[in-house]
């Protein structure tokens, strides 16, 4: 009975283990790379990350790039970007919080109807890393479709952007079951916090040395950095033979790559 007692214990302690890995949090980040290199993305993770519905960095001898925008309200800036988008003919992703869903309907609106994709970046913006229950991730999720639908009778697109870039395995599992990719980035800067942006000129030249093929890039459309440089930043890279995608050709890329990888 003793011995009994033992290997059930033994057996727990493997699974507690197991499941603390399964849940290990970790924060999203790339290292620059020069010359229009594909940079080097976290890779502690990588390997997992790539079992699950994920995106970061598309093909590495595709030009195109992919536009992806994290907006939590609008400061005059959101709009600027979109006229800015709507001029240059290019769509993006903007990953939205009920708030400006709620207090700009008629941005999102615009959003949609102008062909971009409205996609998921939770209901509180919290920390989802340290979430490991799936109805409370399944929560912060529904949230925000639920207020989307409410409010302009859209469907989310189901692109799915964790706060901050935290994140587990156990959340890239529990976005996958609910049919969402998650998305990360391969080029980003800080242009955050609106009372300290940097130099246009700066940022531009940063933002065109971190541009690479397969490149997803993350903006925040509150900047008025990004809304003074975005129209010269897509001129050129369209210069150098860019062109813009939407993560739903990400998609499509990936998987023609995929299958000329099996027949090669």
């Amino acid at each position: 009975m003793k011995k009994i007692l033992i290997i059930m214990m033994i057996c727990a302690i493997f699974a507690l283990c197991a499941q603390n890995v399964y849940a290990q949090p970790f924060s999203w980040y790339f290292k620059p790379a020069k010359s229009g290199a594909q940079p080097e993305v976290i890779p502690e993770a990588k390997d997992f990350a790539d079992e699950f519905n994920t995106i970061y960095m598309g093909n590495p001898e595709s030009k195109k790039i992919y536009l992806t925008f994290d907006a939590g309200y609008e400061n005059g800036n959101v709009e600027k970007i979109l006229d800015v988008l709507k001029e240059k003919d290019v769509k993006g992703a903007f990953f939205v919080l009920p708030n400006i869903i709620k207090k700009n309907t008629d941005l999102i609106a615009r959003m949609k109807d102008e062909g971009h994709l409205i996609c998921n970046h939770t209901k509180s913006h919290k920390d989802m890393s340290k979430i490991t229950d799936f109805s409370e991730f399944e929560k912060e999720l529904k949230g925000v479709e639920d207020v989307l639908y409410e409010k302009t009778g859209y469907e989310i697109d189901k692109f799915y952007r964790p706060p901050e870039g935290r994140f587990s395995e156990e959340n890239l599992k529990f976005a996958s079951d609910m049919g969402y990719y998650t998305v990360f980035w391969s080029l980003a800067y800080a242009d955050w916090d609106n009372n300290k942006q940097m130099n246009p000129e700066r940022a531009l030249e940063l933002v065109l040395a971190r541009t690479h093929n397969g490149c997803v890039a993350l903006f925040h459309p509150t900047s008025s950095t990004n809304a003074e440089i975005l129209g010269k930043y897509i001129d050129t890279l369209k210069e150098q033979g860019y062109e813009f995608g939407t993560l739903y050709e990400f998609i499509q890329d990936n998987k023609k790559e995929e299958v000329e990888n099996e027949e090669n």
